[in-house]
């Protein structure tokens, strides 16, 4: 068994991050939906108001979420170091990987 000690902050929160950004593309189509109902409506300045949010909404998900995923991952990882020194990591298994046929073996950097 090979333990995880700690993380490196800084590339743990880049990392979550940017799945956090693909998160907010996922959910940003809810926010036009959102905004495109709230267009349909008879009062005109609400109609307005709710379609610019939807479509701001859906512009800044992406980059909210992006920024918020950074800030927890990097917490998170802060958290972790510090458990992980009082109490140890966590185990993995790790297996060496297959070659990928004569002569030719799987490099890591």
């Amino acid at each position: 068994m090979q333990t995880v000690r700690s993380v490196g902050v800084l590339s743990f929160a880049k990392v979550f991050a940017l799945i956090h950004a693909c998160f907010g593309l996922l959910f940003a189509p809810l926010f036009l939906l959102a905004g495109i109902a709230a267009s349909i409506g008879n009062d005109k300045s609400a109609a307005i108001l709710g379609g610019t949010f939807g479509i701001v909404m859906a512009l800044l998900m992406p980059v909210l979420y992006g920024v918020m995923g950074f800030i927890v991952g990097a917490v998170g990882a802060l958290i972790y170091n510090l458990i992980a020194g009082w109490i140890g990591g966590i185990e993995l298994r790790l297996e060496p990987s297959p070659s990928l046929g004569p002569g030719i073996t799987a490099t890591y950097p």
